[in-house]
C-alpha cells in the first residue's frame, strides 16, 4: 500500500530542507576559506578572479573596501549572468573581461593576487596545470590562491574505491579529478611559487583544499 500523499509531501519537504541546509553550510565554509586565504595573502588590493563563473566569490572579494577586483572568464555569457545576479554595490566594484587562464589578457605583474577557486579540480593533466601556473606566475606580482581536490583524506579514498567499481566496462570521461598532494605541490614549485599556507574544507575528511602561493623570492 502506498504512503499517504501528506506523508510523501512531508518527506520531500524534509529532503529539500536538508539539501538547502547542506548547500548553505557549504557556501558558508567556502566563503570562510576564501577570507582566510585572502588574509594569508596580505589582503591584496588588486585581485583577478579567474575563472569567475557565476560570480560566487564576488561578495567576499568586495568585503575589503579598498580592493579593486578584475573578473575574467572564457564565457561572456557567464560574466553577464554573474553581473546580472550581483547587487549594485558589488557590481560597481567589478571590472570584467573575457579571458582564458591559459592566456590572460594582462601584462606581467599586473595584479597583486590571482584568485582561482573553480578550475584546477577539472584538470587531470599535469601539463595543463603547469601551463596555467606559469601564466599565473607571469601575471601576478605577488600571490595566487588556488583551490582543488587533493588526496590523503577519507573522501578521496572513498572516491577512488567507487571509481574503481564504476570504471569497469565504462568509457565516460571524468570532469573532476583528485590530485596527489605531493604532485601539485611540486608543480607549484616548478612554476616558481612557494606555499604560504593551505586550508582544508574539513581536515582529514573532505578533498577540497585551498592553497595560498607566493612567488619565490618575494
Amino acid at each position: 500500500m502506498s504512503e499517504p500523499l501528506s506523508k510523501q509531501v512531508h518527506v520531500e519537504d524534509v529532503r529539500q530542507h536538508e539539501h538547502t541546509l547542506s548547500r548553505r553550510l557549504s557556501l558558508w565554509r567556502d566563503a570562510q576559506l576564501a577570507r582566510k586565504a585572502l588574509r594569508d595573502a596580505g589582503e591584496p588590493g588588486l585581485v583577478l578572479d579567474l575563472p569567475s563563473g557565476s560570480g560566487r566569490f564576488w561578495p567576499v572579494l568586495a568585503e575589503h573596501a579598498n580592493r579593486v577586483i578584475l573578473a575574467a572568464d572564457p564565457s561572456t555569457d557567464r560574466l553577464a549572468f554573474a553581473e546580472a545576479q550581483s547587487s549594485s554595490e558589488v557590481r560597481k566594484r567589478i571590472r570584467t573581461f573575457q579571458s582564458s587562464a591559459f592566456s590572460i589578457g594582462l601584462s606581467a605583474n599586473a595584479v597583486d593576487c590571482i584568485f582561482c577557486m573553480r578550475l584546477f579540480h577539472h584538470l587531470g593533466d599535469s601539463e595543463k596545470r603547469g601551463a596555467i601556473l606559469d601564466e599565473f606566475h607571469r601575471v601576478t606580482r605577488d600571490t595566487a590562491i588556488v583551490a582543488l581536490w587533493v588526496d590523503g583524506n577519507v573522501k578521496s579514498w572513498r572516491r577512488k574505491r567507487q571509481q574503481g567499481r564504476l570504471e569497469v566496462g565504462m568509457s565516460a570521461p571524468r570532469n573532476r579529478f583528485v590530485v596527489c598532494r605531493s604532485d601539485i605541490e611540486s608543480e607549484f614549485a616548478r612554476a616558481g611559487f612557494r606555499i604560504v599556507d593551505h586550508h582544508d574544507f574539513l581536515p582529514g575528511y573532505a578533498m577540497w583544499r585551498v592553497y595560498v602561493l607566493r612567488k619565490a623570492g618575494q
